[in-house]
């Protein structure tokens, strides 16, 4: 099994957040040739700012994900840690942990900058 990160930033809208939960883990599928079939869970943390509505409603909604198990939770209130992210952990069977790539999208590539080559701001 392997873990595959992401992180993404949205508005504090139902549709935004809904929106960019779904960007995010359309990007990690392609990223990584994903079938949903190979997806056991979807971990979703969001920051104490995002509060409209469940990342993991839309995602399994709009990408048809009906088999994979989702969880929410709240991330940690880190001093200057960056507001309104999103994170995901996929976790797959089929592909070893050294092949992943991870997915950190615009404001939230500042996460972890080795691991992007997103550095635009969304």
């Amino acid at each position: 099994m392997a873990a595959i990160r992401g992180a993404i930033c949205a508005q504090n809208t139902c549709e935004d957040i809904s929106a960019r939960a779904t960007e995010l883990v359309s990007e990690i599928f392609r990223l990584n040739n994903l079938r949903a079939d190979c997806v056991e869970a979807i971990i979703f943390s969001a920051t104490e700012d995002l509060t409209a509505c469940y990342p993991a409603t839309a995602v399994r909604e709009r990408l048809r994900l009906d088999n994979v198990a989702f969880f929410c939770v709240r991330e940690m209130r880190v001093e200057q840690s960056l507001d309104h992210c999103l994170r995901a952990l996929v976790l797959v069977n089929g592909l070893a942990q050294q092949d992943v790539a991870h997915c950190y999208l615009g404001k939230a590539a500042r996460l972890r900058p080795d691991l992007t080559s997103d550095a635009g701001a969304k």
